[in-house]
């Protein structure tokens, strides 16, 4: 998911192709990356904000408001059989308000699909979600928007990867899940104790 380097021509070729090429490189670089820094490490994550502009935007916007410093990572959502295999939630500093809800950006839409890495926005219904966010250690294919199923197939907005820090990830999956909570299908999940964002700030 990293920029591709674009090797650098010889300066006799001409300033059309040096302007090419130095355009090449800045696309290549454009997707805009996050640091999220936890007392288990540092996960760096780059956001598709061509594929999925409102989700990236509306996520940088709580990062920039420096919404997610002092908030947590709550929940580990791991797979009973296999437990390296799931998902881990975190959210915002319970004092920041948050920004009025944005509108579903679906995977049929995006062309992005719940991978080992993919960040991915939270919600309820369609068109709540907000400031919660998830992160896959694993592929979640059951997350992705499925047309023609039953009920809610709209799955959730994936609109970043990890391209750093996946072990972090992997521990933050790995911790105590005996925390209480009000949702029943959750019981198990929550963490205890949660794991605190030091901060979330834009990375290069």
């Amino acid at each position: 998911m990293t920029g591709v380097k674009v090797a650098r021509r010889s300066f006799v070729v001409g300033a059309g192709l040096l302007m090419s090429d130095a355009g090449a490189a800045f696309a290549a670089q454009a997707k805009p990356r996050v640091q999220i820094k936890t007392n288990h490490g540092t996960i760096v994550v780059e956001l598709e904000a061509e594929k999925a502009p409102l989700t990236s935007a509306n996520f940088l916007r709580y990062v920039d408001a420096q919404a997610y410093d002092g908030g947590t990572f709550y929940r580990a959502a791991r797979d009973p059989v296999t437990p390296t295999e799931g998902v881990i939630v975190g959210g915002p500093n319970p004092k920041m308000h948050p920004f009025p809800p944005i509108r579903h950006e679906s995977t049929t839409k995006t062309g992005l699909k719940h991978l080992a890495g993919t960040l991915s926005l939270g919600r309820f219904a369609p068109g709540t979600a907000t400031n919660n966010f998830f992160i896959c250690a694993s592929p979640q294919p059951y997350l992705d928007a499925h047309p023609g199923a039953p009920g809610d197939n709209l799955g959730y907005a994936a609109f970043g990867q990890v391209v750093s820090g996946m072990a972090v990830v992997q521990k933050i999956l790995s911790l105590p899940t005996n925390g209480k909570t009000k949702y029943a299908d959750q019981r198990g999940q929550w963490l205890k104790p949660a794991v605190p964002i030091m901060s979330m700030r834009r990375s290069g």
